[in-house]
């Protein structure tokens, strides 16, 4: 019988070494290693990420699946109840070696009527809200204590070389003739960081500035669940994953919509991708998702045109 090991991380800023740790002590015997793409996020169905379809695929009946910790593998009670049905429905056993859910056997059946015994599930929903909840909790304090650093005026980021009590000694001794090859050396810092803590004193300052535009302020719109689930199974480039996954879910119903916080042209990519759910080049034209679509534009369309629109002399729309 194989043991077939399942790892995943959410960005590709993360590594998988904390898992490698907990799945090294578990001292699993010949074990198969399926790892999911740097960045695969965990609001993707698990039945539809690629390697774990793959370690389904290559798994038979009597195999094991090992992960460190369960949120590796699902994120919410729905995704759950789906795998384990899977692993029944193809016999096979889950070991999680780590977290809440790692003193449990998650695939206890009735003995006559082989259902999930009701005691497995109350808890399976218990663990995976309360997961939820804590990430989303979470994610809104950290949201808060970004906003509160930025009222201080605290920036985001790596700490200048630098510092801050250095700065106006490199500066004075700039003004005064020193060159940046020279203060790098006093200072045992790079020429790059030097130019930083005296950017505005170089010559070409004031001219680079007027060439370099405005940044793009974020901004929060609600994308209906429809939208993200869309959004989520095709190919996304590394900023707009990382607005999605930063999103918040909030329930709406038996739906939800996800308020994501993004810069304005981010919102008009996501709309662009989202056309196909209009119909059309093939495709069918399903009214709900058309309608989710089209709420989503309503919400896009408020925002102020991109500077190329505004330059052709487009309305500005009312910002959002």
């Amino acid at each position: 019988m194989a043991n077939l090991v399942y790892k995943r991380v959410s960005t590709d800023q993360q590594s998988t070494a904390r898992q490698d740790l907990v799945l090294a002590e578990a001292g699993i015997e010949d074990p198969v290693v399926f790892e999911e793409d740097p960045g695969t996020s965990s609001r993707l169905h698990p039945l539809q990420r690629p390697r774990f379809g793959e370690l389904l695929t290559y798994a038979r009946p009597g195999d094991t699946v090992h992960i460190s910790e369960m949120f590796r593998l699902v994120r919410g009670n729905q995704h759950i109840l789906d795998v384990l049905e899977v692993l029944h429905r193809d016999q096979l056993a889950l070991r999680i070696h780590d977290g809440a859910f790692s003193a449990m056997d998650l695939t206890a059946r009735h003995p006559r009527t082989g259902e999930l015994l009701s005691t497995v599930k109350f808890m399976v929903q218990t663990l995976a809200a309360a997961g939820e909840l804590q990430r989303d909790l979470q994610r809104e304090l950290t949201y808060d204590g970004l906003r509160a650093a930025e009222g201080k005026g605290n920036k985001g980021g790596r700490r200048p070389a630098v510092a801050v009590d250095k700065a106006e000694t490199v500066r004075a001794a700039y003004l005064e003739g020193r060159s940046i090859a020279a203060l790098a050396r006093d200072h045992g810092v790079s020429r790059g960081a030097i130019r930083t803590a005296v950017a505005d004193l170089l010559p070409d300052h004031t001219a680079a500035a007027e060439d370099v535009p405005a940044p793009e302020l974020p901004v929060t719109l609600d994308m209906t669940g429809k939208v993200a689930d869309f959004l989520r199974s095709g190919e996304l480039d590394p900023v707009e994953r990382a607005a999605l996954d930063q999103g918040v879910t909030v329930r709406r119903g038996q739906g939800y919509t996800l308020r994501v916080t993004a810069a304005p042209s981010v919102h008009r990519q996501f709309l662009a991708r989202c056309q196909p759910l209009d119909g059309g080049h093939g495709l069918p034209a399903i009214p709900a998702q058309r309608k989710a679509r089209r709420e989503y534009e309503n919400r896009v369309s408020t925002l102020t045109p991109c500077p190329e629109a505004a330059r052709r002399g487009a309305p500005a729309g009312p910002a959002y």
